[in-house]
């Protein structure tokens, strides 16, 4: 019995130790042309995040060896964290060689695991596309001035060429639909926070062994975020404090339309003015049409103050106790400013940052 006993007492303490097991992983770089030598390796899984400092010798090189619990990636952000590459990792742990340009880090070569290699070789295929797309885009974003002419000419091209690129990944998405690789470039090239159906129709082309993959299951939570706010589909409900301590609902609205506008101040195309709010509000009926506006101000108080010399009541929600953050996640808002015009029965029927379209859809419905 006490035999018994002990190797019970082994099993337990071998299953513990079994899942507390830190993998081990060992990253080895080497880049050229980096402006500042400290760079920042920031290890992420579903959940967690940890992040290491690295000071890379004059040839570029750096050696990072970590003991953690199974992370999915480590992003390596460079000169003054305004360039970055992502390494894919095994949970499990292991080792991996990198070697680029830090003028050009989608071109990074990574070896070590097949998901790493698979998107090397594919950059290697884009190689003169890739270059050339960064090159653009270092020219507009750099220092030096340039003309209006030449800078809408410069993002014209860098429009061509992504589209290009974005031809030949959905081209080795198709015809590689078991490799994790292929998941990984829907996430980076096909959200659309508009329109679910390219995500939708590319995930539904993936091989069933990917189901469990930790991107899959992200980019299927995604798409179902999109349908919450997509034309037709039911608003999301909420309940909010505006700025004198009142509770909002979506419900208070019903019977009525409801203009949801997301801004925040320091957004130049997020005043009222530029999305015409303060006509809306003025010229058009509010038996028919109200107006909610969410705003990432921090203090309600400001605010308050603010809006009491306006000639016009507003009803605003700010960000208190992060609420305005939760309404931007519910609704899935990406960009600022936003607005939403939902129906009478609680339907989305415009999705919008362009006052003028805000104006045509609200004559169109006749409610002045």
């Amino acid at each position: 019995m006490a035999k018994y006993c002990l190797h019970i007492i082994l099993f337990i303490l071998l299953l513990f130790s079994s899942c507390g097991h830190k993998a081990t992983y060992r990253i080895e770089g080497e880049l050229s042309n980096l402006e500042d030598l400290t760079i920042f390796a920031v290890f992420e899984n579903e959940n967690v995040k940890h992040v290491d400092t690295l000071v890379c010798d004059e040839k570029g090189r750096f050696l990072l060896e970590e003991e953690l619990q199974g992370f999915n990636t480590v992003t390596f952000f460079m000169d003054g964290k305004m360039k970055y590459f992502v390494v894919y990792l095994e949970p499990e742990g292991n080792s991996i060689k990198v070697k680029g340009n830090a003028l050009y880090p989608g071109l990074m070569e990574v070896k070590g695991n097949r998901i790493n290699e698979e998107l090397t070789a594919l950059r290697k295929d884009l190689t003169p596309l890739l270059s050339e797309y960064q090159t653009l885009r270092n020219k507009i974003t750099g220092k030096n001035k340039k003309n209006g002419i030449e800078e809408a000419d410069f993002i014209s091209r860098q429009a061509n060429i992504r589209l290009q690129i974005m031809e030949k990944v959905f081209a080795y998405i198709k015809e590689n639909p078991k490799e994790k690789a292929s998941a990984i470039l829907i996430q980076r090239h096909f959200l659309d926070p508009d329109d679910s159906k390219k995500l939708d129709e590319l995930l539904a082309g993936l091989d069933s062994s990917l189901s469990d993959f930790y991107v899959v299951r992200a980019l299927r939570q995604y798409s179902e975020k999109i349908k919450r706010t997509e034309l037709g589909a039911q608003a999301p409900d909420f309940t909010a404090k505006n700025i004198y301590g009142e509770n909002v609902k979506l419900s208070n609205y019903s019977g009525r339309y409801l203009l949801l506008a997301f801004t925040a101040p320091w957004c130049d195309m997020c005043h009222t003015e530029d999305l015409f709010l303060d006509k809306v509000k003025q010229n058009y009926s509010k038996d028919k049409l109200d107006i909610l506006m969410v705003s990432l101000d921090d203090d309600s108080q400001e605010v308050r103050n603010a809006v009491e010399s306006d000639s016009i009541q507003w009803n605003i929600v700010t960000d208190s106790a992060s609420q305005t953050m939760m309404l931007m996640d519910l609704y899935n808002v990406s960009t600022l400013p936003r607005c939403f015009l939902i129906d009478k029965e609680g339907k989305i029927i415009l999705k919008t940052d362009n006052g003028i379209e805000i104006r045509k859809t609200l004559d169109n419905l006749s409610l002045k």
